[in-house]
């Protein structure tokens, strides 16, 4: 499946319009917002998991990367309310699901090869501090891409590069950019080197945003970028 994998067009997705799909697993449903693959793929998809469901064990062999968006999520790890950040790198392996039913933004097959440093952090702590309105904290940091999240007062206004393309999420409240209006759940994805003017509504924002990835498009299986 080729899904949005022109990484030269910006993309604008209002998550909460697109229908479920279901996966393989039964009561695990999902949106799809870009994919280069079949079941094994290097994608970006918000994640369903009704109560009680859960998916069979499984190795990352090309990492994931996810943000808990409602509910608990769960493993042999652990419980990860709303507004957890996780990285799982390559090799790591897991059996995922939910009692109480959760909704997850995961990437997948998006890491460096060599990475294993795994990684779980409550954002809102994350953002305890702010200075003039704006939160921010960089979530992971190396080589490849920069992974922050932000929480802006409401009317705060701020300018981000998207210096080898630009991924955002939002996680709360509402921006309003000059790529149009993002509301709860709306992604967008930006090409390498383009900017992005966003304020925060009345009620202000939180969101999660991902730059200089889009350099490193590689299909699963594959030593090559997409181009």
């Amino acid at each position: 499946m080729q899904l949005r994998d022109d990484f030269s067009q910006t993309c604008l997705v209002h998550t909460d319009e697109l229908v479920w799909q279901p996966s393989p697993m039964q009561g695990v449903d999902r949106r799809m917002l870009d994919r280069i693959g079949g079941e094994v793929a290097r994608a970006t998809t918000i994640v369903r998991y009704a109560p009680g469901s859960h998916f069979s064990a499984h190795t990352h062999n090309g990492g994931e990367e996810f943000i808990v968006l409602d509910g608990v999520f769960q493993d042999e790890h652990g419980d990860f309310p709303a507004g957890t950040y996780v990285r799982n790198p390559p090799t790591s392996s897991h059996t995922p699901g939910s009692e109480q039913g959760c909704v997850i933004f995961v990437k997948l097959w998006q890491f460096d090869p060599d990475d294993r440093a795994a990684l779980t952090l409550d954002m809102h702590e994350a953002l305890a501090q702010t200075q003039a309105g704006v939160a921010q904290c960089v979530l992971h940091h190396d080589a490849r891409e920069v992974v922050s999240c932000y929480r802006l007062a409401s009317d705060v206004s701020l300018m981000l590069q998207a210096t080898g393309g630009l991924e955002l999420l939002v996680l709360e409240g509402e921006l309003k950019t000059d790529r149009g209006a993002l509301m709860r759940h709306s992604w967008l994805r930006l090409p390498d080197d383009e900017r992005l003017a966003a304020s925060a509504s009345d009620q202000g924002a939180m969101f999660w945003v991902k730059t200089g990835h889009l350099r490193h498009v590689v299909a699963p299986g594959s030593l090559n970028p997409v181009p």
